[in-house]
């Protein structure tokens, strides 16, 4: 049985889906992995969804101030 190969999500490279042959799978290495924590840290990916508004304080709910 042929060993199931997937590309990895940062350079596109076959990488072979076993945790022997392949310790940062589904990466092929370990700069891929952290190339790819790089890009969630610096928001260029990110998992789509709607935007929330910002929560009203007290202070803005009457326009009194509470202070």
């Amino acid at each position: 049985m042929a060993a199931t190969r997937v590309p990895c999500p940062t350079c596109g490279k076959r990488v072979i889906w076993s945790a022997e042959l392949s310790p940062w799978r589904p990466f092929c290495s370990e700069r891929c992995r952290l190339l790819d924590l790089g890009a969630w840290f610096t928001e260029e990916r990110a998992i789509p969804g709607e935007d929330t508004p910002a929560p009203e304080s007290d202070d803005d709910a009457d326009g009194n101030d509470l202070n």
